[in-house]
């Protein structure tokens, strides 16, 4: 599986900080593995998988070594070692983009150490899924990471597979014909940029200038920038050469955006100016810097040519920074903004979109960055953004998509961005797709990828977009859900039929609250909508409630409070029941005292108020006396309480039963044997109305 360079930028924006502390576990001082941990913070991940695979192949023999012992040395230390190792080695694969071998990984620590792992590795391993095209798998764990996160990681809220799921994104209808260009090569290529009638893209090509420089996260040369020309239909390249020798640098150089006049370029460069920049914890950030267009006018030309002129004045931009990365600018097609990605303090994930204004005097300033918010950024990545007039496109693994980083395209109406959507296959694949431009009037542009199909590791793909007669429209949605619970007790009630209808009183959806209360309906409404929701159980006063949905995507949560119809009238266990004052009988008796008839009255009142209730009546005895005494006693004042209902006018069809049940349900302690006062012995003692119907 390929290795992607855009993780340059990934974990150069993520910085040694992000990188670390993005897992879920330090390095041990003590670790077994010291050197490939050093490589691993030093993002040589190739190499550091290959010495995490022998620690573990070592662990592996020695826990078989260890398996048939009842007790051995150190045996917590070394699983606690082994699961850091494990970790480790999925990591280093997932980030060099080789999700095969990552998937491997993490499948073994899922399986071996689930539910106690960090979710956030149940996130990677959904990933890794996809990147494989186990869809309905990474479904049914990204599922679980929204379970656990919902309310800490704005990830879950894009992968809560309720607005969307990973069928909608695979059932996109496919709109782009791509075309893998002739000038790809074994290595990185990527970062396509118009210029004028040509094309600028970044690559690690082995010039003889940089062979011997290597890059030791994938063990490929530097990158550089390069300048092709576009043939006549603008789907391939050729007349490749260096772009600026100026802006070239013995290090990285990737990704840039010119001003509407040609005039000015902003690029991306490691924090490099003769020596390479470091942080106080030795890692080297990006930044962004810009150069102007000067030309030679003592220059001779033949006929017919044109000044090239040199690119010079390279400054860095001032919010540029040694202690985070700034990359991948974007200029607005007025020239006005510059949009790039920073993993700077207000970031809202890994790494967001940011602009700034290009301010409009000699000098050149800038406004203070701006992050895009939650609308575009997510906790996960955005990168490699590209604005026009019509939309801001970007590449994220934050919003849901088919595996890796994904293209989503965000409308821009009133200058506000609208809620992104994915751009489906076959632009995006199970692995990562970015660097996505376009010209919106002629439906073509590039994209680079490191899909299975390419020539190298990211190649370069010009497409063609088949247009449609309307663009997906943005669709605010929501969700409703919410609980029943008694509104005098508090107590959460199953079983409630829940109803929701629109403002015109049509019925939408019905569905039941589970065993504890909550209910959700599927039926997906809109934003700032007005809807009613509507309770029923048998038993319960019918609630209804009025709402007004939220203004932004997300769900709206309805609470309702139900009362019995009587206060008589109790929930136990799930079951109603007519709750009255004990009914007392004498000793080994079953005839209905005059105590005893003045509760049962309650019962007669009730049922007659309710003339289709219908009830069964329970009796119990305690644990004193023998098994079938107790059972014949307690079915003899079952059956002597039903007459008494009888003789009072209550019809014997609405008596559905009245049996004994003696002391085979106790509800304490008292057992044969066990020695209990007379209070909980009367706890015992009771006769139950069960309300079946009414």
């Amino acid at each position: 599986m390929k290795k992607s360079i855009i993780l340059l930028f990934v974990l150069g924006m993520f910085s040694a900080t992000y990188a670390q502390n993005f897992l879920s576990d330090s390095i041990a001082d003590n670790s077994s593995t010291p050197q490939a941990d050093k490589l691993f913070k030093r993002m040589w991940y190739k190499e550091a998988a290959e010495l995490y695979e022998r620690e573990l192949s070592s662990l592996d023999r020695k826990k078989d070594r260890n398996k048939d012992k009842k007790k051995y040395r150190n045996k917590n230390s070394e699983e606690d070692n082994y699961l850091r190792v494990l970790k480790k080695a999925g990591d280093a694969y997932y980030f060099n983009t080789d999700m095969e071998n990552a998937n491997r990984h993490y499948d073994k620590l899922i399986a071996t150490y689930y539910p106690e792992v960090n979710p956030e590795y149940i996130f990677r391993y959904a990933h890794s899924l996809e990147g494989i095209g186990e869809y309905s798998q990474a479904k049914r764990w990204m599922k679980k990471f929204a379970k656990q996160t919902k309310k800490d990681d704005d990830r879950s809220e894009k992968y809560n597979q309720k607005k969307q799921t990973i069928d909608d994104v695979l059932n996109i209808k496919p709109r782009f014909i791509l075309h893998n260009l002739s000038i790809n090569t074994e290595n990185s290529d990527f970062g396509p940029m118009y210029y004028k009638e040509k094309l600028i893209y970044s690559s690690a090509v082995d010039s003889s200038n940089y062979h011997t420089r290597i890059y030791h996260w994938n063990e490929q040369p530097f990158l550089n920038m390069y300048m092709g020309n576009l043939n006549a239909i603008e789907s391939d390249i050729d007349r490749i050469k260096e772009f600026s020798e100026n802006l070239n640098t013995r290090y990285h150089e990737a990704t840039l955006a010119f001003t509407p006049d040609h005039k000015r370029v902003f690029f991306t460069r490691n924090n490099y100016d003769g020596e390479l920049g470091r942080d106080g914890e030795g890692t080297n950030h990006l930044k962004l810097y810009s150069a102007d267009l000067v030309y030679d006018e003592d220059e001779d030309l033949e006929e017919g040519e044109e000044r090239e002129g040199e690119w010079k004045n390279v400054k860095e931009l001032p919010f540029n920074s040694e202690d985070y990365s700034v990359g991948h600018p974007t200029v607005s097609k007025d020239g006005k903004k510059l949009y790039f990605v920073s993993d700077m303090p207000g970031s809202l994930g890994g790494t967001d979109i940011f602009v700034v204004d290009i301010l409009e005097n000699e000098a050149e300033e800038y406004s203070k960055p701006r992050n895009l918010g939650e609308t575009v950024n997510t906790a996960g990545r955005e990168m490699f953004p590209y604005v026009t007039d019509e939309a801001l496109y970007f590449a994220s693994d934050g919003h849901l998509g088919l595996g890796g980083l994904d293209v989503f395209k965000s409308k821009i109406e009133d200058e506000q961005f609208k809620m992104p959507f994915n751009l489906g296959a076959p632009l995006n694949s199970k692995l990562d797709d970015f660097s996505f431009i376009i010209k919106e009037d002629k439906n073509r542009g590039f994209v680079a990828s490191n899909r299975l199909s390419g020539k190298g590791d990211d190649d370069i793909y010009s497409f063609v977009r088949i247009p449609l007669e309307e663009e997906p429209e943005e669709i605010c949605e929501q969700l409703v859900r919410g609980f029943v619970s008694n509104e005098i007790t508090g107590e959460r009630i199953s079983n409630v039929t829940v109803t929701l209808f629109n403002e015109k009183g049509e019925q939408l959806e019905t569905t039941t609250t589970s065993v504890n209360g909550a209910y959700q309906f599927k039926k997906v409404v809109g934003c700032n909508t007005k809807y009613k929701v509507e309770a029923n159980k048998t038993g319960y006063q019918q609630k209804e409630k009025p709402l007004l949905t939220d203004l932004l995507p997300g769900e709206t949560v309805v609470a309702l409070g139900l009362q019995t119809v009587d206060k008589l009238i109790v929930e136990e266990g799930g079951l109603l029941k007519i709750k009255i004052g004990i009914i007392y009988f004498d000793l080994d008796k079953s005839y209905i005292r005059n105590d005893a008839a003045i509760e049962l009255n309650k019962i007669v009142v009730l049922m007659t108020e309710y003339p289709k209730m219908v009830i069964k009546i329970e009796s119990h005895t305690d644990a004193r006396n023998t098994d079938a005494y107790n059972l014949s006693l307690s079915d003899r004042r079952a059956k002597s309480t039903r007459e008494y209902l009888i003789s009072q006018g209550i019809k014997a069809e609405r008596l559905d039963s009245a049996i004994g049940y003696g002391e085979s349900r106790l509800i304490n302690r008292c057992v044969n044997g066990v020695k209990c006062s007379e209070a909980e012995h009367q706890l015992n003692r009771r006769s139950e109305f069960i309300i079946l119907k009414m």
